[in-house]
């Protein structure tokens, strides 16, 4: 089961990598609005992942709900020691859960480039901190699983 629940969170931490990529744009300029190349940018991608990318992005939700699955089953059936699966539930929960809820309707909003600069900039930071919680946050079943493999 680790191996399965591995994989899932690798491929989970590479797409918040991707995703990372755009929204640390938004650390190197302080104040109320992001420069309009800046917002641009970012929001050019999360059209692209969010909107156009349809059928597609639903293999990240799809990867989401089989690691949750695979985690599930690894505490059912007592695999390892049981702290690695419920800290692994734990952590994947609440990365899927912050990025369900709020980091992707955030990023879709934002892909739809409307509302004011201030407002759009308000999303891409709120989406990088996000991001970076959830990438902490799958990081950490990574570990737990490749460290429990062996």
């Amino acid at each position: 089961m680790h191996a399965y629940v591995a994989s899932g969170a690798a491929f989970l931490f590479c797409v918040l990598w991707f995703d990372l990529m755009f929204d640390v744009q938004t650390r190197n300029h302080p104040g109320d609005a992001l420069p309009t190349e800046v917002l641009a940018s970012i929001s050019s991608y999360y059209r692209r992942v969010t909107i156009e990318a349809y059928p597609m992005n639903r293999l990240i939700a799809l990867v989401m709900v089989l690691t949750v699955l695979a985690i599930i089953t690894e505490i059912v059936r007592n695999v390892d020691h049981w702290w690695i699966g419920v800290v692994s539930l734990a952590a994947a929960v609440s990365a899927i859960g912050l990025a369900r809820l709020r980091t992707i309707p955030n990023a879709a909003r934002l892909g739809r480039a409307k509302g004011s600069p201030e407002a759009q900039t308000a999303l891409a930071r709120t989406i990088y901190r996000d991001h970076l919680v959830c990438i902490a946050a799958i990081a950490v079943v990574l570990v737990l699983q490749l460290t429990a493999a062996h």
